[in-house]
């Protein structure tokens, strides 16, 4: 506070009268023997006086009493003082007085301690250090997060380069699965639409953003997974949480069992609910059965969990899952983001590729396989913004579950709508990977050789039946210490995965071969990692053997997992596998599954309008 807004009372204060701005200033700013002056005089005052020295408890408050007055406002430093509750709150030339002396105190305080002036303190709380204090642990413990200066070139992926452009890496850790993120076709799509309809969707769905790129996309993915209807979001993450707060806050009592290495927006998504959470085993059928069996069979159940879980590459008991859910009556919630694109005939995912054949048999039709294991699940999420290559997430089912989600979740409601060029870019691929195995294909092929290599030089891999493939160091820092070596001397950029993504003692660094790697790439990637596991010292699958195993890395009795990709499936018996590329080659585009992809952007450009205003009148 100003001193010159106590002249204000020194018209009537015996202690402040007549008092001029000049007197104030130097009462505040000098010494007396118990103070400054001003707390002096302030000490005087038969209202102020007995408070300041029995109540006070502010650092800057007591400085307004003596040194003896000081000492035993410190004993009761415990006790906070409000003026007012107190006859002296009441009293505005003591009030003024006392916000005078703060003033000089934190004057004092910048003079003494010029650091301390530049944080920012609220209401007497220091933010700054408690936010210091925060990223304090998250250093002390390791679990820190750098973010690495990583730019992928289109022309050139999995290549990119990092803050100068002329300093190349070879990308060993995108979830950009099959590369299609620089995908001609997705590309290509994306600049038309982006042409024609411009950058942004213009607003929420219900406002501005409902184009016909949009319900078309909506129309592709229920067909892709054979189901009534689907809705896309802004990204999965919001997708699930969305979808498991509306449908676990909507049925009655709701009981959701939970995976125990369930993603964190299915977890979020759970909180959010307000349902009772019953956490199961990871991928442990006895478990989650004995906890089914807890709750009477009338009471609204659901089972989340995901096909392929990201950081350790193993694949849930889908099939089984559902004869649960069926016998205990259950809704199944399966999450397919790092599935999508990957699995099946036409990509649907691990749900699909179960009944391969059958759904290959007809992959023409978006009619559900009667019995198969996609047909029994309930509810798919999935990604946009992964195997194919653009962003977004969505879920799918029935007709009447997506139109609850989307008149409910405010996640949807209230979130603006994806892009058009977005939109048409996903729709692409969505598209494209439907006509198209060889990506996928060419990419389980790489995933089997960067096993094998690591596998004969001992290091260690988490055992997997899937596209993933996490190598153990087993400490936080030691994992670091690997990613950095791996970028800086050997120019490989493969990201370390520290707690709370994993737990303590199993950080791993996380490499997912992409079918754009070549050979070439593949033998200095195997080859980088030993040079490091060297240099560092870390632990090899022999000796995580010896110590009894971890991460199911040595594991006593283990039987290594089949992959999902059978050799048939990969068309390695009938010769029809694609062909590991090697230095110079480009990947292998058939002219007619771009043909089929452009086709259908095409036929949604040129019917857009039509159906935007179809669209409107429906929803009216």
């Amino acid at each position: 506070m100003q001193v010159t807004q106590l002249l204000r009372f020194s018209g009537v204060c015996p202690f402040l009268g007549h008092s001029t701005p000049t007197t104030l200033r130097a009462l505040a700013s000098s010494k007396a023997t118990t103070g400054s002056a001003l707390t002096a005089k302030a000490i005087q005052c038969p209202m102020m006086g007995p408070t300041l020295v029995a109540k006070s408890a502010s650092r800057g408050y007591a400085s307004v009493a003596g040194n003896r007055e000081v000492e035993a406002i410190h004993k009761q430093k415990d006790i906070p003082f409000d003026p007012s509750a107190t006859p002296a709150g009441n009293c505005p030339h003591a009030k003024a007085a006392r916000d005078a002396a703060l003033k000089a105190q934190r004057d004092a305080d910048a003079v003494a301690a010029p650091q301390q002036s530049a944080q920012r303190v609220v209401n007497g709380f220091d933010y700054e250090s408690f936010y210091h204090s925060e990223l304090d642990k998250k250093h002390k413990d390791k679990s820190y997060r750098y973010f690495n200066n990583i730019n992928r070139m289109a022309a050139k992926f999995p290549v990119a380069h990092r803050s100068k452009t002329t300093d190349e890496v070879d990308v060993w850790c995108a979830n950009d699965y099959l590369g299609m993120g620089r995908n001609p076709a997705v590309i290509d799509a994306m600049h038309r639409t982006l042409n024609r309809y411009g950058a942004g969707a213009g607003g929420t769905r219900n406002i501005a953003g409902n184009g016909a790129l949009h319900l078309a996309l909506e129309d592709e993915i229920a067909s892709l997974h054979r189901k009534e209807a689907a809705l896309v979001f802004s990204s999965c993450y919001v997708a699930n949480d969305a979808c498991l707060a509306t449908i676990g806050a909507k049925l009655p009592g709701c009981v959701i069992f939970s995976d125990a290495l369930n993603h964190a927006s299915m977890i979020q998504g759970v909180r959010h609910s307000g349902a009772k959470k019953v956490i199961f085993k990871h991928n442990d059928l006895a478990d989650l059965e004995a906890k089914l069996q807890a709750v009477p069979k009338d009471t609204p159940k659901l089972i989340a969990f995901e096909s392929v879980y990201s950081m350790c590459g193993s694949v849930a008991p889908i099939e089984e899952i559902c004869d649960l859910a069926e016998k205990y009556g259950a809704l199944t919630f399966l999450d397919e983001v790092h599935a999508i694109g990957m699995y099946g005939p036409t990509g649907a995912g691990v749900a699909e590729h179960i009944d391969f054949a059958a759904h290959y048999a007809t992959r023409d039709s978006s009619a559900p396989v009667p019995r198969s294991v996609m047909d029994r699940i309930d509810i798919i999420t999935a990604t946009l913004g992964k195997a194919y290559g653009v962003v977004g997430g969505y879920i799918a089912g029935s007709a009447n579950f997506v139109d609850v989600v989307r008149s409910y979740a405010p996640g949807f409601i209230f979130t603006t709508s994806l892009p058009p060029a977005i939109v048409a870019g996903a729709q692409t691929a969505i598209a494209y990977q439907r006509e198209f195995m060889g990506d996928r294909r060419l990419q389980q092929l790489n995933t089997r050789e960067v096993k094998k290599q690591l596998k004969d030089l001992g290091i260690p891999v988490v055992p997997n039946p899937s596209h993933i493939i996490p190598v153990l160091v087993g400490d936080a820092a030691l994992a670091k210490e690997a990613s950095d070596l791996l970028l800086s001397k050997h120019s490989i950029y493969v990201q370390s995965i520290n707690y709370p993504t994993v737990p303590v003692g199993e950080e791993r660094l996380r490499i997912t071969p992409t079918p754009g790697h070549t050979a070439e790439q593949i033998k200095h990637l195997v080859e980088s990692v030993d040079s490091v596991f060297k240099q560092l010292n870390l632990k090899r699958e022999a000796e995580w053997v010896a110590a009894g195993g971890r991460a199911g890395v040595g594991a006593p009795g283990a039987v290594a997992p089949e992959p999902l990709w059978n050799d048939a499936q990969l068309g390695l018996e009938d010769g029809s596998a694609p062909v590991q590329l090697a230095n110079g080659n480009k990947s292998f585009v058939p002219g007619d599954v771009v043909k089929v992809a452009e086709a259908r952007l095409t036929h949604l450009l040129d019917v857009g309008p039509r159906l935007s205003q179809e669209a409107t009148v429906a929803s009216n």
